[in-house]
């Protein structure tokens, strides 16, 4: 097979550019990893350097073994022809323990491959606290500083001219970051070396020692960088030590794909790539293979915004695949609404033959997971969820459980405590403020300590009786029955974790002002809100053939509209889109009255029962009976309280009203969407049984 065989034209061009500096800037589904592989393999083919000779680096362990995948199959893996195809602190590691005893001599080194012990001794000595989210914050921070190479000394100064938010005061962070580092070093000189200290441990080492240099570069004489739009100031440096005075690289990037600065990252050495190589090679690749020209189109049009540097290189994809639905838009008034609707939506897909694994929801932040896990759930379909933990299953959900269920056990509560009033206090302690704390890990705990607030309020809609031990019971259940064997379902996932992955059809969630862009970039400088508009692009570019974008009016349901769609949208939704609709102002709810007597109901009893509680009750008495013995067995089979499924006030109302369609039946206080779709069909049918 010939190394040109089915590429197009820039394809072909970026694969016999001569040997030197080449850059290819590739937009999303433009076939990169292909592009790159065939250009190595012509090149050891061709005889222009032997396999053994190119060193291809890339960011995950997942696309270095796609790479080393299409390499094998392109015979670059045989004996003393294999390419090295690996992530930059892999590529460090082999490099650091060959080179270690010619360069430091007896000196050991080990590698830390767990920082926190360290971080919470240093955090201790600079009088801060040492919980876990305040050790990952503080992790980070150091992370950050060591890729951008920013010491301690010089930390605070440079967060605050880069006006960078900080998860403590920059002082402080500075004086951990100081401590961490001698800690790492102990009496006999031995060091503790983490995954940074690989890069910049052997750059030094390149850099100062003359003979170990020399030999690297006789090794290895040809190097591509994927992804370089990625690229940190520590990697850069690295790259700069491997190559020396030589010019033999093949880079390949997209800077309106560049969504991790927060890390580090910087688009400058992409940007500034033909600056420093003035004869260098440019390639653009501006196909689309993987989305149809309706997504394409549409990310056109929201990239199409961007300002600023990096929005000078955006490329006008053009899609290659066959027409394909229009992108979709929605609005709901709150966002249980907005996971209901999804879920409906991928219902329709799944009917139509789209596999489960081929759907995705992609979404903001971590936390904004639990509506759509909930939905999912309810409908019986199952799903998986990726760059993070289920909601269940993170820490400080399982450390909030743990709380409610003592307080729950206490014997000091006033009956007549409000529920949602009982948890805020519960969860006070545990992080829950009223305004959005400063750190990412910080905030995402108080993201999911908030969707737990939530969660106790559509529970006390759904069951207006329920307690604190109620409340500890149903959370129970429901984290027990979310611990199946993983399973190819739909995927759930931040826009950060789904880069570099697609799939057939693809909701994108939560886009509101204040989400996508998030509050924090909003606060922050206008290149913080490009990085998310550069996120949104990622997100719309993972669907191949069905996109639906969707965002919520308010938190809660029922809660106030105070939510407006993101400032992404402008221009994108179509005018006779159902969602093109502006929010109309909230209007005041109107009290229920009493169907008895006409007067306005007071207190969650009446307001159940749909008449004051002094009127004259029309219970059938048949159709209660069978209620409540229809509840005992549902309690049974999903080894819940009775209460769970629905409180006696229901059951009475049900019994009154006698509901024979949908509508009387949502019409009752008490029967949610989760509650329709999960006990409807059965209800109706006990209540026409006993008529």
């Amino acid at each position: 097979m010939s190394t040109l065989d089915g590429l197009d034209p820039e394809q072909q061009a970026a694969v016999l550019a001569p040997r030197g500096p080449v850059c290819v800037l590739a937009g999303a589904g433009t076939g990169k990893t292909r592009t790159i592989t065939r250009r190595i393999a012509h090149l050891v083919t061709e005889g222009h350097v032997r396999g053994g000779q190119v060193l291809a680096v890339t960011f995950t362990a997942r696309a270095a073994g796609e790479m080393r995948g299409r390499l094998r199959s392109l015979g670059l893996a045989e004996s003393g022809n294999t390419v090295q195809a690996m992530t930059f602190h892999a590529a460090a590691m082999r490099q650091l323990r060959y080179f270690w005893p010619q360069a430091i001599g007896d000196t050991r080194w080990e590698l830390l491959d767990n920082k926190f012990p360290v971080v919470s001794r240093a955090a201790r000595r600079a009088g801060l606290d040492t919980s876990t989210e305040t050790l990952r914050d503080l992790s980070s921070e150091i992370e950050w500083a060591k890729a951008s190479l920013i010491g301690y000394e010089e930390y605070a100064s440079a967060v605050a001219a880069r006006r960078r938010e900080t998860p403590q005061a920059p002082e402080k962070v500075a004086a951990v970051y100081e401590a961490y580092e001698e800690a790492k070093i102990s009496h006999d000189g031995d060091r503790l070396l983490d995954f940074d200290d690989l890069l910049l441990m052997t750059t030094a080492i390149l850099r100062e020692n003359d003979g170990v240099a020399e030999e690297f570069r006789d090794r290895y004489r040809c190097f591509v960088v994927d992804e370089y739009q990625d690229v940190t100031p520590a990697q850069q440096g690295l790259l700069d030590a491997w190559l020396g005075a030589r010019d033999d690289l093949t880079v390949v990037g997209d800077a309106n794909q560049t969504i991790y600065t927060f890390t580090g990252a910087s688009p400058k050495y992409l940007l500034d790539f033909t600056r420093r190589f003035p004869d260098a090679e440019m390639v653009r690749l501006e196909r689309d293979y993987r989305s149809t020209p309706q997504v394409v189109g549409l990310a056109n049009r929201a990239i199409g915004a961007a300002r600023g540097r990096v929005a000078g290189t955006r490329l006008a994809l053009v899609g290659q695949r066959p027409p394909g639905p229009d992108p979709e838009f929605a609005e709901y008034d709150d966002e249980p609404a907005e996971a209901a609707g999804v879920t409906a939506r991928i219902k329709k897909l799944l009917a139509q033959g789209v596999p489960a694994a081929e759907i995705a929801i992609l979404y903001r932040v971590n936390a904004q997971s639990q509506a759509h896990e909930d939905a999912l759930t309810a409908a019986g379909i199952a799903y998986q969820v990726r760059g993070g933990e289920a909601f269940f299953q993170r820490a400080e959900i399982r450390q909030a459980m743990r709380a409610i269920s003592s307080a729950a056990a206490r014997d000091d509560l006033p009956e007549d405590a409000d529920l949602v009033t009982l948890v805020r206090a519960v969860l006070v302690p545990l992080g829950l403020t009223d305004a959005e704390p400063t750190g990412t890990q910080a905030r995402q705990r108080w993201e999911s300590l908030r969707a737990l607030v939530t969660l106790a309020e559509d529970l006390r809609t759904d069951v207006p009786d329920i307690d604190l031990a109620g409340l500890a019971t149903e959370l129970a259940a429901r984290s027990q029955a979310r611990q199946p064997p993983t399973v190819q379902g739909v995927t759930l996932s931040s826009l950060h974790a789904a880069k570099g992955l697609e799939w057939d059809a693809v909701f994108l969630v939560n886009v509101t002002d204040g989400s996508l862009p998030i509050n924090q970039a909003i606060n922050g400088a206008d290149e913080d809100v490009e990085e998310e508009r550069r996120l949104f692009y990622v997100g719309i570019t993972r669907a191949r053939e069905h996109l639906h974008i969707s965002w919520a009016l308010s938190r809660a349901e029922g809660g106030r509209k105070s939510r407006r769609r993101s400032r992404f949208l402008v221009d994108l939704v179509p005018d006779d889109s159902p969602a093109s609709r502006i929010a109309e102002p909230v209007r005041q709810r109107k009290r229920p009255q009493c169907r008895v007597c006409g007067k306005q109901l007071l207190g969650k009893t009446a307001s159940l029962l749909g008449r004051c509680e002094s009127c004259p009750s029309n219970l059938d008495e048949d159709l209660f009976i069978a209620l409540k013995e229809w509840r005992s067995e549902q309690a049974k089979e999903q080894k819940v309280p009775a209460f769970v499924v629905f409180s006696d006030n229901t059951l009475i109302a049900i019994a009154e009203q006698r509901p024979a369609d949908v509508a009387a039946l949502v019409a009752i206080p008490g029967i949610g969407a989760k509650k329709l779709d999960q006990y409807g069909e059965m209800l109706l049918g006990l209540v026409a049984s006993t008529g």
